[in-house]
């Protein structure tokens, strides 16, 4: 039971408010908005911060839904992922992690870099590019729509990594940081 305790004080340690581990179905992931909305709310947070927060959320949570790849481990098929937020007294923390294919981390990683290189005025040309259609889709749908919005929104890098799973897979951890002030 130690261990219950020992998360504990990591959760407290990092400032943790919420953290879901699991499926992520549509269902969940407005369960998990309303969960951080309410405790946002609870603690007063101003409206313009809880706006980007939420946006960043959400774009988390889709990212998740419509990305996150199932794979197997052993003679399992697990199909899990991981989102926390975190409050410290300058910014928000947002991370998620979920599986994904090995051969998708070089676009990925490309798509983060540029995205990453870009300033407030690039990725606002790039975000009008991507919605007139000027920018290709991956085979899933996207265009990094939302990773761009996440960088606009909290205007700074996105943090991310890449942990070999097995099986062709690899773990996917995304950390977006949205300043209070």
């Amino acid at each position: 039971m130690k261990y219950i305790y020992d998360m504990h004080q990591m959760m407290l340690k990092n400032n943790v408010i919420l953290v879901y581990e699991g499926e992520f179905t549509q269902e969940i992931t407005k369960s998990v908005l309303a969960m951080a909305e309410r405790n946002m709310d609870s603690i007063g947070e101003e409206s313009g911060i809880k706006r980007k927060v939420f946006n960043v959320m959400v774009e988390c949570l889709q990212n998740i839904v419509k990305h996150g790849d199932d794979y197997i481990s052993g003679e399992i098929k697990i199909n899990t992922a991981i989102f926390m937020i975190g409050k410290h007294k300058d910014s928000y923390i947002i991370t998620s992690g979920n599986p994904i294919k090995n051969e998708q981390i070089d676009a990925l990683k490309s798509k983060l870099d540029e995205i990453n290189s870009l300033d407030k005025d690039g990725l606002k040309t790039l975000y009008k590019d991507i919605i007139k259609g000027e920018v290709g889709l991956t085979n899933k749908g996207g265009a990094g729509l939302g990773f761009v919005d996440m960088a606009r929104k909290s205007g700074q890098k996105l943090e991310y990594g890449f942990e070999s799973i097995g099986n062709g897979h690899s773990f996917f951890a995304l950390k977006t940081t949205v300043p209070r002030g």
